[in-house]
């Protein structure tokens, strides 16, 4: 690994510890270096805030002000070159008089691709991008998801057995997963705009979907109740955070609900679509085999998430989800629960 993509690492490291907070944005990590030595480092830690190139150059000590401009600042994306509810970074960059800017990856949002870049250079400075562009790329997975394909990113969640069931057929309530496992899922939550779920796990789980048992915001609950079974009183219609029931008979706004209508045909991309309209990001789908083999079978989906218990078999159990077009990209293990992370495609 080259020096340029060991601080570009330190990027993404910092990039990350804004995750869940700084949506619809991405997340950007920034790392000022003199002489190898890094004298500043920042992260975008806020939607609406003070972007990571600020946070970067404002972290720097009065005694080192003056190796700023003679400085390399690394940062994960492309400086904005545009005024949105921040100003320009490309400009704070020429303004500090740095003159040398190594980029992870281009933005590819529509205000700022190449633009950034392009000004950087014009302005006379030593532009290099690419550090790590992969690793940058797939550290906003989401945000590029949602520009280039319309669309929020899609992560399927579920937890089975051994013998690949996911609940009993009598209705009983069985835990599957382990209390460790249980804790990353929430850690998973809050890393999400938004968690969906269908009629069928609310009536029979009657869940929360907040991020209970690991800290940090809990995402926006999205519900499919296309013939508007559930009532006042359950746990998706609680204060904690906002809900949106996706249905096929009323729109209207109800006690801090929002009901949204949609024709029974092309659901789930209907769905898809008026998410992307209200700039949701992505989505972490933790619904029933019905719901969760609703998006595999449409291919609406970018990975998957199975938590198996390995000691646990179900007799008489609902099955699991089928799994189509899928490659395995990792395992973890904890105590008797292995997780399987897949991608969708080959």
């Amino acid at each position: 690994m080259s020096i340029d993509e060991q601080y570009m690492s330190r990027c993404i490291q910092l990039a990350r510890m804004g995750a869940g907070n700084v949506a619809p944005n991405p997340m950007v990590g920034a790392v000022l270096v003199y002489e190898d030595k890094i004298i500043g480092e920042g992260y975008h830690q806020q939607y609406g805030e003070a972007h990571a190139e600020v946070n970067c150059i404002n972290s720097v000590s009065e005694n080192n002000k003056p190796l700023i401009e003679k400085s390399t600042i690394y940062v994960s994306l492309e400086p904005c070159s545009h005024y949105g509810k921040t100003p320009p970074c490309a400009d704070l960059i020429i303004r500090n008089g740095i003159q040398r800017i190594v980029i992870g990856c281009r933005d590819i949002y529509k205000e700022v691709s190449g633009r950034g870049i392009e000004k950087l250079r014009i302005a006379g400075r030593d532009v290099i991008t690419g550090a790590l562009e992969n690793e940058c790329h797939e550290l906003n997975k989401r945000f590029f998801t949602f520009h280039q394909e319309g669309r929020p990113y899609i992560i399927l969640k579920w937890a089975q057995s051994a013998n690949a069931k996911m609940g009993s057929k009598n209705g009983e309530r069985i835990l599957i997963s382990n209390d460790y496992t249980n804790r990353l899922v929430h850690k998973w939550r809050s890393e999400e705009a938004s968690i969906l779920v269908g009629t069928n796990t609310v009536l029979k789980d009657n869940p929360s979907l907040t991020t209970r048992l690991w800290e940090g915001k809990s995402p926006q609950r999205i519900v499919i109740d296309k013939d508007l079974k559930l009532r006042a009183g359950i746990n998706v219609f609680s204060k904690q955070t906002n809900t949106i029931v996706f249905n096929s008979l009323k729109d209207s706004i109800e006690d801090g609900v929002q009901y949204i209508q949609l024709e029974n045909k092309n659901f789930l991309e209907e769905m898809l679509h008026a998410l992307y309209q209200l700039n949701i990001q992505s989505v972490l789908v933790e619904g029933g085999a019905k719901t969760l083999q609703s998006f595999i079978d449409a291919g609406l989906w970018n990975e998957a998430r199975v938590i198996t218990n390995e000691k646990m078999i179900i007799e008489n159990g609902i099955d699991a989800p089928q799994m189509k077009n899928f490659n395995l990209k990792n395992q973890e293990r904890y105590f008797n629960d292995l997780i399987n992370y897949f991608k969708n495609g080959v």
